[in-house]
C-alpha cells in the first residue's frame, strides 16, 4: 500500500449529500449525549439533596471537597493541557503515522506529570483543606479531609480524560466524549441510591457529623470518584479502536512543548488568575456552613436559616443551564465565522458575526433568565431535599443569579472576538480586572452577617457578569469601532417585553398552584414542585414564542434555523458539480473550533467539572474557497511553520501565524487582522 496521500476529488451531489447526512447524524448524537448528560447531572444533584439534605453541614463539606479536584486541575494543569498539549496532539494527528509516536510521548509525559501532581496534592489533603476553608471545626475539618482523600485522585482522571478526548477529536471521533460523562453521572447516582437504600434519606434519618461513618463516605465520595474513573476508562475503548499503537515512549527533547508554552503564556496566565480568584471566593463561601454547625451545637434555631455553599452550588448549576445548552453551541459555530473574518481582515464581517451572535443567543438566554426567576420557588423546593426552608434559601439565591444569565452569555460571545483575532493578551487583562474585583469584594463579604454571605456572593457573581460585559465592550469598541449597539439594544428590548409577558403569565400560573403561599400546593412536596414546573414552564414558553412573533423578533428564526438545518439539509441539485456557488454551499461544517480557551474565565460560579470544556468541534480538510487553494490539513488550525495559513488579507498571505492563535503583541495590532487602527478622537 502506498503511503502517499491521494489527491482529494471534487465532491459530487451524491457525496455531498452523504457527507451532510453523516454529519447531521453525528450532530444529533452529540447533542443528545450532551442533553442526557445535563439531565442526569441534575438527577445526581436531586439525589444528593435527598440523601444528605441541601442545608446540611455534611453536604456543604462534601461539595467543597468534591469541587477541589476540578479546580486544582484547572489551576495547575488545565491551562497547559488546553493551550499547549491539545494543539500539539491535533497537529501531530495529521502526520503519516497519525501521530502515534508523538502522541505516545505526549501521553507518557502527561501521565507522569498527572500522577506526580495527584499524589502530591492528595498527600497534602489536610493542608489543602486548611487553605480552602475558613472557620471549620476540628470535626468538620476531619470529615473534609476524609472526603478530600477520596476525591482528590480525580485530578489524574480529569487530565487523562481531557487528553483522550482530544486524541479522539483529532481523529474525527466526537461522539464518545459526549456520552462518557453520562456513565459518570449514572455511577454517582447509583452510589447515592445505595446510600438512601442502606442509610435512609436525610428527611427521615438526618445525617450529621455525629452519626457519619466510613461507609457513608465511601458511598458518597467513593462513588463520585469511581464515576470519574469510569468516564475516563470508557474512552480507552474507542482510543484502542483507532489502532494507533500507542505505548509508553520516553524522550521529550525537541517535541516543541517549550515553544508552545511560551506562545501560550497569556492563556496560561488567564487560567491561573481566574482559578485563584475563584478558589478565594469559594473559601469565603465555606464560612456560613461552619457557623451553622456552631449554632446547631448550641441549639440555636437560627441555624436553619443559614445557607451554605451547597445552596450556592446548586443555584449555580441551574443558572448555567441556558448558557450551557444554547450559548456555548452558538458561540462555537460563530467562532468559525469570526475567525474567517479576522483572517480576511474584514472588520465589518467580524462585527456582524458578533452582533448576530449576541442577538440570536439572547432569544434563549433572556427567556431563560426570566423563567428561572419566575420558577425559582418550585425549583428550590424540588432540589431542596424536602425541606421548605432549604428550598426557600435556594430560591432566593437563584433569583439573585438568574437575571444576569444574558450578561454571562454575552461576555462569553464577546470573548470569542479576541481569540478569533489571535489576541490572548486582552482577555488576560479583562480577567485580571474581574479577579481583583471578585477578591476585594469577597474579602469584604466575609464581614457581613453570616446569613447574608451566600446571597452576597450570588450578587457578586451577578455584578461580575455585568462588569465583564462593560469591560469587554470597552476593548471591543477600540478594536471594531462600534458594536452595532442600536440594533442589539432594540432586539434585547423586544425580547425583554416578550419575556416579561411570559413571566406575568407564569406568575398567574404559579399563583393558581399556590407557589406564593408557604402552605400552597407548590411547596407541599418535591413531586408537587415538579408538577408546578412541568405545568407552568410550557405555558411560559408558549406565551414567549407568541409574543416574539407579535414583536417581530426575527432572531427566533435565526436561532431555530441552524438547529433544524442540522437534521434536514437540502441535497445539492443534480449537475451542480463544479459550480462556484455550489462549492460555497457545500461547505457542510465550519473548520475546527479548538478546545475551550475559557479555562479561567470568571465569574466562574460552579466547581462542577464540565467535560464540554475539553471537547473540540468537527474537523474538515476542506477547500479554501476564498483564495482558491487548499488550506492545511485539519481545517484552519494553523501549522506554526507553514506560511499562508492565516490568509492575512491582501498582500499578507506570506505571513505565518505566530502560534496557536495566541498573538502576543499589543491588542488591536495583530498583523493578521490588518484593518485601520486609528483611534476615534
Amino acid at each position: 500500500m502506498s503511503s502517499a496521500k491521494p489527491t482529494p476529488a471534487h465532491s459530487g451531489p451524491a457525496d455531498s449529500t452523504a457527507v451532510q447526512s453523516g454529519e447531521a447524524r453525528s450532530s444529533a448524537i452529540m447533542a443528545a449525549g450532551t442533553l442526557v448528560s445535563r439531565f442526569l447531572g441534575f438527577g445526581k444533584t436531586w439525589m444528593l439533596g435527598a440523601a444528605l439534605g441541601l442545608g446540611s453541614t455534611v453536604t456543604d463539606t462534601f461539595i467543597n471537597a468534591n469541587n477541589l479536584p476540578n479546580l486544582i486541575f484547572l489551576l495547575v494543569a488545565g491551562g497547559v493541557f488546553n493551550a499547549v498539549l491539545v494543539p500539539q496532539i491535533i497537529k501531530a494527528s495529521k502526520a503519516p503515522d497519525k501521530g502515534a509516536d508523538y502522541i505516545s510521548r505526549l501521553l507518557t509525559l502527561a501521565v507522569l506529570v498527572l500522577l506526580a501532581l495527584t499524589l502530591l496534592v492528595t498527600l497534602l489533603a489536610p493542608w489543602v483543606i486548611e487553605l480552602t476553608t475558613q472557620g471549620y471545626s476540628p470535626q468538620q475539618k476531619s470529615l473534609a479531609v476524609s472526603f478530600a482523600f477520596w476525591c482528590l485522585p480525580q485530578i489524574f482522571f480529569y487530565g487523562l480524560y481531557a487528553l483522550l478526548t482530544q486524541v479522539l477529536n483529532a481523529h474525527g471521533a466526537f461522539g464518545p466524549a459526549m456520552w462518557a460523562p453520562i456513565l459518570n453521572n449514572v455511577v454517582a447516582i447509583a452510589g447515592l441510591g445505595m446510600f438512601i437504600g442502606i442509610m435512609g434519606a436525610n428527611l427521615t434519618n438526618p445525617h450529621t457529623l455525629d452519626n457519619w461513618g466510613s461507609t457513608q463516605t465511601f458511598l458518597v465520595a467513593g462513588f463520585s470518584t469511581i464515576g470519574v474513573i469510569s468516564q475516563t476508562a470508557i474512552l480507552l475503548i474507542p482510543v484502542f479502536r483507532l489502532r494507533l499503537g500507542l505505548r509508553p515512549r520516553f524522550g521529550w527533547r525537541g517535541v516543541g512543548l517549550g515553544q508552545a508554552a511560551r506562545l501560550s503564556v497569556w492563556t496560561l496566565a488567564t487560567a491561573a488568575v481566574g482559578q485563584l480568584a475563584f478558589l478565594y471566593v469559594m473559601r469565603i463561601a465555606t464560612i456560613p456552613g461552619a457557623e451553622r454547625l456552631r449554632l446547631e451545637r448550641a441549639g440555636d434555631p437560627a441555624a436553619d436559616t443559614l445557607p451554605g455553599n451547597a445552596v450556592l452550588e446548586v443555584a449555580s448549576q441551574l443558572y448555567l443551564l441556558p448558557h450551557s445548552i444554547i450559548a456555548l453551541s452558538l458561540a462555537t459555530v460563530l467562532f468559525n465565522r469570526m475567525t474567517r473574518a479576522s483572517q480576511d481582515g474584514d472588520r465589518n464581517a467580524l462585527r456582524d458575526a458578533l452582533s448576530h451572535g449576541l442577538r440570536t443567543m439572547a432569544v434563549a438566554t433572556v427567556f431563560g433568565a426570566l423563567a428561572l426567576f419566575a420558577l425559582a420557588g418550585p425549583l428550590g423546593m424540588f432540589f431542596s431535599g424536602g425541606a421548605r426552608q432549604d428550598g426557600a434559601m435556594l430560591a432566593q439565591t437563584l433569583t439573585l443569579l438568574a437575571l444576569s444569565t444574558p450578561f454571562m452569555s454575552a461576555n462569553f460571545m464577546m470573548s470569542r472576538v479576541f481569540y478569533a483575532n489571535e489576541d490572548a493578551r486582552t482577555p488576560f487583562f479583562i480577567q485580571l480586572v474581574l479577579a481583583l474585583v471578585n477578591v476585594v469584594a469577597a474579602f469584604l463579604i466575609q464581614f457581613l452577617p453570616y446569613d447574608q454571605i451566600i446571597f452576597a456572593i450570588a450578587a457578586l457573581y451577578t455584578g461580575g457578569n455585568i462588569l465583564s460585559v462593560i469591560v469587554s465592550a470597552f476593548f471591543l469598541r477600540r478594536l471594531l469601532g462600534h458594536l452595532d449597539g442600536p440594533r442589539i439594544a432594540i432586539s434585547y428590548i423586544r425580547m425583554g417585553y416578550a419575556a416579561l409577558g411570559s413571566a406575568l403569565a407564569g406568575a398567574v400560573g404559579l399563583w393558581l398552584l399556590g407557589s406564593y403561599s408557604p402552605e400552597g400546593f407548590a411547596w407541599s412536596s418535591r413531586p408537587a414542585a415538579l408538577v408546578t414546573i412541568v405545568v407552568v414552564g410550557p405555558v411560559m414558553l408558549a406565551v414567549y414564542l407568541v409574543l416574539l412573533k407579535l414583536f417581530r423578533v426575527t432572531e427566533l428564526r435565526d436561532l431555530l434555523q441552524p438547529l433544524l438545518g442540522r437534521l434536514r439539509r437540502p441535497a445539492a441539485p443534480p449537475g451542480a458539480g463544479n459550480s462556484p456557488d455550489v462549492t460555497v454551499a457545500a461547505r457542510t461544517t465550519p473548520e475546527r473550533a479548538t478546545v475551550s480557551v475559557d479555562t479561567g474565565l470568571i465569574p466562574r460560579i460552579s466547581g462542577e467539572f464540565d467535560a464540554a470544556s475539553f471537547r473540540a468541534g468537527p474537523d474538515l480538510a476542506d477547500q479554501d474557497d476564498r483564495a482558491g487553494r487548499t488550506g492545511p490539513d485539519g481545517g484552519y488550525l494553523p501549522a506554526e511553520d507553514v506560511p499562508s495559513t492565516a490568509q492575512g488579507g491582501l498582500g499578507r498571505g506570506d505571513v505565518p501565524l505566530p502560534g496557536r492563535r495566541t498573538y502576543q503583541g499589543p491588542a488591536g495590532h495583530n498583523p493578521h487582522f490588518p484593518f485601520g487602527r486609528k483611534k476615534k478622537k
